[in-house]
Order: C-alpha cells, then sequence, then structure tokens
C-alpha cells in the first residue's frame, strides 16, 4: 500500500484518481443501458422475460416472475436459526434509529387568519432493488426496506435476480419477509430498473427506485431518474481512517481491508498524523494479506486505490478528510468527537476503536446506503426522508390578503407577469 506525504497535489492526484470510479466515467456501457431501458419501455414483460433468460440463464413468464408463499416457506426451512435471530435483531436496531427520524406535518396561524403549514406524505409505491445470483445481501434489504417502513410507504417491492436454478436466494427471500416487502420478483439488472420504473404487465411502476448494484443497474437508475425518482447513482464503496499517535495500526489495517474486499474498485484510504502508525499499519496490512481468502482482490484494490496519507497535523489532515468526503469515516484519535465536530463531509462516521465500519454496515441501526464518490458533499444516507415528499399548506384571510396585495402586485409587474398580478388585483378591483 503506497504511502506519500499530504499535501496539495497529492490529495489533487487522489481525487481525480478516485473519480475515476464515478459511474458517471462507464459512458461505453451507457448505450448498452439504453437499448435495455427503451426495450423494456416499448416491449414490456416479452423484453424482461427474454434479458432474464440471456442473463441469468432462467425461463420465466409471467406466472413464475412472482415469488410465491410457498418459496418464502421453502426459504425459512433453509435459513439457520440462529442467524435468523442475528437478522432480526438488526432489524430492531434499524428500525428503531430510523423511527428517530420521523416528521410530522406542521401548521402555523397567525392573528390576521393566514395559515401556513407542510403536509409530510409517504410515497405511494417503492421499488427496492437487491443484487442477487448466487449472493445474498440480507443487510442490503433490511437496510433499503426499513426505512421505507417506517416513514408509510404504501407498497414496497423488490426486484432481484434469480440462481441458475429460477429461485431467490433463501437468506434474501427470509430477509425481506421478516422486513415487510410485500412483493418480490425474479428479475435483476437494468432490466428490473427499466420494468420498475416503466411498468410492465407483470410489474406495475412504482414512484422511487432504492437499493444498489453493479455498473449496469446504477447506469440504469441514473437514467430513470425522472420518469422516477431514485435514491443515488453509487459508486465503488470507500473508507477513509483517520488516525493520530494513538491508533492501534492493527485495528486500521483490519478496517482498511474490510472495504478494499468489497472489489477491484473500492477504496481504502488512511491519512495519519503519525510516520509510525503508517508504517505500522503498513506492516500490518502485508500480514493480512497472506492471510485473508479473499487476498487477490483486496491486492488489486489498494494498488489501485489504496493511500496512506502522512500529514503535518491534525489541522490538514482534516482539510483532506473534507476534500475527499468518504463513504465511510473512521476516527480513531485522542479525542474523536471533539475532531467529529470538524468534520463536514462524510457519509457515516465512526468514533473510537470499537466502532469500525462493518458494525454499521449490519448491526448498529444507521443506514449503510451512503453517498460515495465525493458526493457526501451534498448527499445524506439513505433514511425516511428517501421516502417522504412534502407539500406546502398556504391559505390567506381576505384580511390578510388586503394587507399584502399591492406588494404582491408590484412584484408580479416587475417580472413582466402582468396575469400574475391580475389574479391577485381582482380580488381587490371593486375596494
Amino acid at each position: 500500500m503506497r504511502t506519500v506525504q499530504l499535501n496539495e497535489d497529492s490529495i489533487k492526484d487522489i481525487l481525480d484518481n478516485l473519480i475515476k470510479r464515478s459511474p458517471n466515467r462507464f459512458t461505453e456501457q451507457e448505450q448498452a443501458v439504453n437499448e435495455i431501458l427503451q426495450n423494456i419501455r416499448t416491449n414490456g414483460d416479452s423484453a424482461l422475460f427474454e434479458y432474464t433468460k440471456k442473463f441469468d440463464g432462467v425461463d420465466i413468464n409471467a406466472d413464475t416472475v412472482k415469488v410465491t408463499p410457498q418459496e418464502i416457506e421453502e426459504a425459512y426451512e433453509q435459513v439457520d436459526d440462529e442467524l435468523l435471530r442475528v437478522i432480526r435483531r438488526a432489524m430492531k436496531n434499524i428500525k428503531d434509529y430510523h423511527e428517530l427520524q420521523k416528521q410530522n406535518s406542521w401548521i402555523e396561524t397567525k392573528p390576521d387568519g393566514t395559515v401556513l403549514g407542510q403536509k409530510v406524505t409517504p410515497l405511494q409505491r417503492v421499488g427496492v432493488y437487491v443484487p442477487g445470483g448466487k449472493a445474498a445481501y440480507p443487510s442490503s434489504v433490511l437496510m433499503n426496506v426499513v426505512p421505507a417502513e417506517v416513514a408509510g410507504v404504501d407498497e414496497i417491492i423488490m426486484c432481484t435476480p434469480p440462481g441458475k436454478d429460477g429461485k431467490v436466494y433463501p437468506t434474501t427471500l427470509v430477509t425481506a419477509h421478516e422486513a415487510g416487502v410485500d412483493t418480490i420478483y425474479k428479475v435483476g439488472g437494468a432490466q428490473a430498473i427499466g420494468a420498475m420504473a416503466f411498468g410492465t404487465e407483470s410489474i406495475k411502476a412504482v414512484d422511487k427506485i432504492v437499493g444498489p448494484g453493479n455498473i449496469f443497474v446504477a447506469l440504469a437508475k441514473k437514467a430513470v431518474f425522472g420518469f422516477t425518482g431514485i435514491d443515488s447513482v453509487a459508486g465503488p464503496s470507500e473508507v477513509l481512517v483517520l488516525a493520530d499517535e494513538t491508533a492501534n495500526p492493527r485495528y486500521v489495517a483490519a478496517d482498511l481491508l474490510s472495504q478494499a474486499e468489497h472489489d477491484q474498485m473500492a477504496c481504502a484510504i488512511l491519512i495519519t498524523t503519525s510516520q509510525k502508525v503508517a508504517e505500522e499499519v503498513s506492516k500490518e496490512i502485508d500480514g493480512f494479506l497472506e492471510v485473508l481468502e479473499r487476498r487477490d482482490i483486496i491486492k488489486a484494490s489498494l494498488d489501485n486505490y489504496g493511500y496512506i496519507l502522512v500529514a503535518e497535523n491534525l489541522d490538514e489532515a482534516i482539510e483532506a478528510v473534507n476534500a475527499v468526503a468518504s463513504e465511510h469515516l473512521e476516527i480513531v484519535t485522542k479525542d474523536p468527537f471533539e475532531v467529529m465536530t470538524r468534520v463536514r463531509n462524510a457519509g457515516a462516521i465512526f468514533l473510537g476503536e470499537s466502532s469500525s465500519e462493518p458494525l454499521g454496515d449490519y448491526f448498529a441501526g444507521p443506514n449503510h446506503v451512503l453517498p460515495t464518490n465525493g458526493t457526501a458533499r451534498f448527499f445524506s444516507p439513505l433514511g425516511v426522508d428517501t421516502f417522504i415528499k412534502k407539500s406546502s399548506i398556504i391559505s390567506y384571510s381576505r384580511d390578510a390578503l388586503r394587507d399584502v396585495h399591492e406588494d404582491i402586485e408590484l412584484f408580479a409587474k416587475a417580472e413582466g407577469l402582468t396575469a400574475h398580478a391580475n389574479s391577485i388585483h381582482v380580488r381587490f378591483e371593486n375596494e
């Protein structure tokens, strides 16, 4: 893992390198994705089933595209009781955390008859995408479905690709059922995003699509935005650890590698004020690489997007942290809570050596669907707000409007919108 001195040039080079991982850079795949989406929009189910056979090797039709209650029962028989217990504990933590995010409608009245307010309304129908095939991502199911449930969404559907046997991974099915998904469809990829965005004979269009996926899923979500809502266009995972001389190098190394194992495009960065910590972390990483199962993926990730940056002082380090705006930020310093107050940009912040990133991935309660590729500068984690919309409420009495009607008319005329001005004027033309 390369070690460099932190300065303006090195941080600029790193930011330039990291942005190469953005889905916005994969223009060569966009044409293929757009063709799939157009085919789904035009031909509906027939195109959807055709792509499922082509990409997943499974024949499905209108009768088999939907997961049946019997399939869910069979899935429960295949899931270990101890794992189910952990899933339920994690789900409770996630629900409790997101309950605190709920917002209420509000009304403010004034003596002159002015009534202003805000109406909070849950979305009616939401689609959750879950990667599938042979892999199981029950944590992703929980993180996307539970906040929608808490928000009060009327209907939650889920799309996930089937395995070669035409079935959805049992753990995925059981977790979706536990979390409250109403209907599960055995389709994946860009074609599933198109089906949820535009609707087909079997899958009704949704108001918003959430959930992670590969580059084709990410580009499809980007393309359908506007026809439907989306949570974000997610990029590869990333972690940044900010450490001083008090940090445990072995813990830091382990945490960096926990993200690097995702895929070759994952990013792991250490920014430290201690040259000694930098050297020891590097040695610990070399040791872990000898024993970890996914060492080839980890090594590729570190070679491409892994950095150890040595800063002159904590102020310089924090400035770099805010510039990177990482998805996950671990702060392992003498006073992590004080340092946290100086951090402006991060998706999720983990404080202290006992708060490693996987704690947030699976169990603590805060959402693990986070802004990536520097978008933590302006995006927030997925949460209850993702699944609600807000309407403004305005009501004026005649007396209240009389007091301000000339001001409104003047403003409208200044913009050349005389019909706007007239809409107010006619209410008082006889006075």
